[in-house]
């Protein structure tokens, strides 16, 4: 990277150098958001949102860009480039922008890439990596997450490239090109299952999770997989820089769909959190916190939810025989001062924050309720309308202040869960990022015909946010 006035003014004002710079700087105004078409007939889109409270548009979509075709279920995106490009091998600064958001379809396996320039609120379709060329250069198919990082733009997949079975793994394409270039892993070893993917950048470790192949996920939740144990349950670590398996953890078999993975956001940390959908033992959800002991990797659940009784007759039939609501962790958001663990509890309805100031030890300190299996909690601006889905994926504004959350897990899931129609819907809340605690935003509550009949599911923030970036320097 150049030094001094002439990098300044050439390098990204929102690559920031440490977390602390991205928490001084000026707040979002604009989030991104992916929503899908359940029925496949029509397109899926990113619509952008007014996130600015001195607007007169505030809380309200003031952009829509559709893709150029349908059945893509767009499900996670990200960015092109972010403050870990102060580390990028072989790739400086200068030029780089945070610019291009990279939409991978989890059903129809394109990427579809999307250049916010000129119009931030208009994106247009700059680019379409296809499925074909995801399987013949990578080997893989179905793209869930993807980062920007050392070497190129890491896309986590979940199947391999026949489309329904695996191994899933990473795939690297170029930071430039959106090209694919290869798959990431060198050596494998036990890891089969994938799903999320991070790193301690500057200890040259990945960390890697476990949700199922595109077969055991596609048409729902299979209680046979489930209750026999055949969805993730570990946690893998790799060497970054080479690619190699160094090893696993597994959690117990009964902790399955070991789904998000947060590490911290100090460049010098060696610990993190995962979130775990759901205990086969007593329907409830987890978090577990990984750290480095010595020379090796240890994992302990930090953080129990328990399942929530209910009547029978209030149940989906896929819980009935349960005779309880299972709180369905299926985001978990660290803020970026590592201060707040942010738990979503899909299946209760329930947002969750932590006081994880000590990691070892969280400490629950606000709460939130909206929707929910048997809840059916309303938004305060509308006290009439019944939610159903919950607080699902979860992005934390780089400040703290602000916290995002739509209601969509994955079509085939969300009908099982919520057979009578799961909605659309976002909602901000907000909190003290000292104190903490939770309070919902009245002004910002988008639901319906908002979202033109598709359902909302990752946020991304104008600038990046606390599941955007990973950081170099303290």
């Amino acid at each position: 990277m150049t030094t001094g006035q002439s990098a300044q003014a050439q390098t990204d004002p929102t690559f920031y150098r440490s977390p602390g710079d991205a928490i001084a700087a000026p707040p979002e105004t604009l989030a991104y958001v992916v929503a899908f078409d359940r029925t496949a007939a029509k397109p899926d889109a990113l619509a952008t949102v007014d996130v600015d409270p001195d607007s007169g548009t505030y809380g309200s979509v003031v952009g829509w860009s559709e893709l150029p075709g349908s059945g893509d279920e767009l499900h996670h995106f990200g960015w092109n480039a972010c403050s870990s490009a102060f580390a990028h091998t072989g790739h400086d600064t200068d030029g780089l922008r945070r610019r291009f958001l990279l939409l991978p379809g989890l059903r129809s396996s394109n990427v579809h890439v999307f250049d916010t320039q000129p119009d931030p609120r208009q994106p247009v379709l700059h680019k379409t990596v296809t499925a074909a060329e995801l399987a013949e250069k990578a080997g893989y198919s179905r793209p869930h997450t993807s980062h920007c990082g050392p070497d190129g733009v890491y896309l986590s997949c979940l199947g391999a490239g026949e489309g329904s079975a695996g191994p899933g793994g990473i795939a690297l394409l170029d930071h430039d090109t959106f090209d694919v270039v290869r798959a990431w892993e060198t050596e494998r070893g036990p890891q089969y299952l994938a799903y999320d993917a991070w790193w301690h950048l500057n200890r040259n470790v990945l960390i890697s999770s476990e949700w199922g192949t595109p077969a055991m996920i596609e048409d729902g939740i299979d209680p046979e997989l489930l209750l026999g144990h055949k969805y993730g349950h570990s946690l893998h670590f790799w060497d970054l820089a080479e690619g190699r398996h160094l090893q696993s953890v597994d959690l117990g078999e009964q902790h399955q769909m070991v789904l998000e993975v947060r590490p911290s956001h100090d460049p010098d940390a060696t610990w993190g959190f995962v979130g775990v959908v759901v205990s086969t033992e007593d329907l409830s959800a987890s978090v577990w916190r990984w750290h480095l002991e010595g020379d090796t990797w240890a994992v302990d659940k930090v953080i129990t939810v328990p399942a929530e009784p209910a009547d029978a007759a209030d149940l989906p039939p896929a819980l009935r025989p349960f005779g309880a609501v299972p709180p369905l962790i299926t985001d978990i958001g660290l803020s970026v001062d590592d201060r707040f663990l942010y738990v979503s509890c899909w299946g209760i309805g329930e947002l969750k924050q932590f006081d994880v100031s000590d990691p070892a030890h969280p400490k629950e300190t606000g709460s939130v309720r909206l929707g929910g299996i048997t809840g059916r909690v309303p938004h305060p601006s509308a006290p009439s309308l019944q939610l159903s889905g919950g607080p699902q994926m979860v992005e934390v504004s780089r400040d703290g202040r602000r916290i995002y959350v739509t209601n969509s897990l994955y079509g085939a899931w969300d009908d099982q869960f919520y057979p009578d129609g799961v909605g659309a819907w976002m909602a901000k809340l907000e909190t003290d990022p000292v104190r903490g605690g939770l309070r919902v935003d009245g002004k910002c509550f988008l639901h319906g015909e908002d979202f033109r009949g598709l359902r909302p599911h990752q946020v991304r923030l104008e600038g990046g946010d606390a599941s955007s970036d990973s950081y170099c320097y303290r």
